[in-house]
């Protein structure tokens, strides 16, 4: 692919460590710590892209893991193919090692910051949040990366550590549930002490690292066009489409673009004006027929108990279950201004 190509251009101008995307960005938030370390009520987000396919690094890293270096004959594997795992066992071990290879430089990098704050003692009054967006298949289930598949605990659960001054509770792990993609914004608001907006779903976790206090009972996740996602922490179920064609689905904008492209001419020619959202502040939006960029609707509805199944291996069929955690799914859409039409998408 033209993006394969164009990475294997980038690599001949990363000779070193200090010229990968990742040193560079690290170095800069270093400077940053370091100017204004002795300020008060600021702001820093070190936001890198790794650990993400293509898994490049340097041998340094790569040394640590051996199992790269057994068949220097098998063809080079650091950016598997979204889907099913096709490849031999050794080019999948192959690949796991680029992975931990290039987490590798992750923690190394991370450790900087921790090694800095440190040397200016920081940690009485500086919270730390360390945080990602989401998890990546290496052959679990016999898949392959994210997207074209259910959420499966590997995807979703994400690590997630967070040192707040306050308590100074450190090496303690919690069992409350919750969504740092929405709760990251009120924990900081009360570290500041500010006030949360009245839009904000997600909720201050001072208490959950204070004492493991709960936030939520349930959270709701997913992609657009995918199954509809709901955990209690014990349980997830996932709503998949009532109809083959996974229809209604539409896309609500202001920004008519796609990842890598505009919207196209036909995408735009039975676009509408949507009435307003709360959360748009009475702007109406631009609606369009959506699509799926994935075939995770078609895995049909799958019901999981995580205490007696961690790996996800056996779905439950559980009529009472499954109607209580559609109710716990639903009302969390009616919390989030779910669009009228993905209660009908979704069959409830």
């Amino acid at each position: 692919s033209p993006w394969h190509r164009q990475d294997r251009i980038n690599r001949q101008y990363m000779r070193h460590e200090e010229d990968q995307p990742q040193a560079k960005t690290f170095k800069a938030g270093l400077d940053f710590i370091r100017r204004n370390q002795a300020e008060d009520n600021w702001f820093v987000q070190i936001e890198t892209f790794d650990p993400h396919e293509p898994f490049f690094t340097q041998r340094s890293y790569q040394d640590l893991y051996p199992e790269l270096f057994k068949n220097r004959s098998v063809p080079l594997l650091d950016w598997p193919t979204y889907g099913p795992v096709t490849e031999e066992q050794e080019l999948v071990e192959q690949c796991r090692g680029h992975y931990a290879s290039l987490l590798s430089m992750c923690d190394a990098r991370l450790g900087d910051i921790l090694d800095e704050m440190d040397r200016l003692a920081m940690w009485d009054d500086t919270m730390l949040i360390v945080w990602t967006d989401h998890g990546f298949l290496l052959g679990e289930h016999d898949l392959w990366a994210k997207i074209q598949m259910p959420w499966y605990r590997e995807l979703s659960n994400t690590p997630f550590f967070v040192w707040d001054p306050r308590c100074g509770k450190a090496g303690e792990r919690r069992q409350s549930l919750v969504q740092p993609s929405i709760d990251l914004g009120p924990t900081v608001l009360d570290f500041f002490g500010m006030e949360s907006t009245e839009d904000m779903l997600g909720k201050s976790l001072s208490g959950v690292c204070a004492d493991d206090s709960s936030v939520r009972e349930a959270a709701i996740f997913g992609n657009h066009g995918g199954q509809v996602n709901v955990t209690d922490g014990r349980y997830v179920y996932m709503r998949a489409p009532a109809a083959p064609d996974n229809q209604p689905l539409h896309d609500y904008t202001l920004m008519p673009t796609h990842m890598r492209d505009m919207f196209s001419v036909e995408e735009f020619a039975d676009m509408e004006l949507a009435e307003p959202f709360g959360f748009s502040k009475g702007c109406r939006l631009m609606r369009t027929k959506g699509r799926a960029w994935s075939k995770q609707h078609e895995y049909g509805n799958l019901l999981f108990d995580l205490e007696e199944d961690p790996w996800q291996a056996q779905a439950l069929d559980d009529a009472g279950l499954e109607k209580r955690m559609q109710g716990l799914m639903k009302g969390l859409m009616e919390e989030c201004e779910a669009p009228q039409e993905q209660y009908q998408r979704l069959g409830i």
